[in-house]
């Protein structure tokens, strides 16, 4: 097997009225993107996005991991916590990234989901409600969708939920969420697994799962064939 050909930049992105730091992985093919929405507290450091992120890459998706606050909003979210929960704010930049990127040579043209953790999953369903022509799917990881509020009920892209077995207050939020999305959704709960997905094989089911989401509904465009590249073992 060849090993997958991979274009890695680090970029300083205009997104409304801020600039913000991401780390773009393409690879050559890439059969679609994946813009990540880090929940609250993260950042595009996030050990556990980072790990889904390289799963992706090897089924041959490009992945954007953003941070949806600027340095100076994170140390000050650290301290009082004042942006974490303003959903509004990171939808409306998760929007604005997801557009620059399409303008973007090594992303162009590929079509684009959005990979949501926590409070990240409300800021990507109210960014795939603004921007139905542009975002294909939505993948929430423990999320919080409710937290879209009356956005919900616009979000017609196909939209997968996974959430921890032992999760059980995000369980109900999320089965209530799911009742509001118009559009084809799909409920996953992972056996034995918190909040965090720290259990072993834990995270793993959830790369496979949104693997094989993204992988559905990020088709090639018409006529393109597209084969699916392996990374070769180090």
């Amino acid at each position: 097997m060849n090993a997958v050909r991979m274009n890695l930049e680090r970029l300083e992105i205009p997104a409304a009225d801020v600039v913000l730091e991401a780390d773009v992985a393409v690879p050559r093919p890439a059969r679609g993107l994946v813009l990540f929405a880090h929940g609250s507290g993260s950042s595009r450091h996030s050990p556990r996005n980072r790990y889904v992120a390289g799963e992706l890459q090897r089924a041959g998706l490009a992945t954007v991991l953003a941070d949806l606050l600027t340095p100076a909003e994170e140390r000050a979210d650290a301290l009082t916590g004042e942006f974490r929960f303003d959903v509004g704010r990171l939808a409306v930049r998760l929007a604005a990234l997801a557009g620059w990127l399409a303008k973007h040579e090594p992303t162009a043209g590929l079509r684009t989901g959005l990979f949501g953790a926590s409070t990240g999953a409300a800021a990507a369903l109210i960014a795939a409600a603004a921007r139905p022509a542009l975002v294909r799917t939505v993948v929430s990881r423990g999320g919080r969708p409710d937290l879209a509020g009356e956005a919900l009920r616009s979000v017609r892209q196909p939209t997968l939920l996974i959430v921890g077995e032992d999760d059980t207050v995000v369980i109900a939020l999320n089965r209530e969420a799911a009742e509001r999305l118009p559009g084809e959704r799909r409920l996953e709960i992972v056996p034995g697994a918190s909040h965090l997905f720290e259990e072993p094989g834990a995270l793993e089911q959830v790369a496979h799962l949104a693997r094989e989401w993204f992988l559905r509904h990020l088709p090639p465009a018409a006529g393109e064939e597209w084969p699916r590249p392996r990374v070769a073992p180090d």
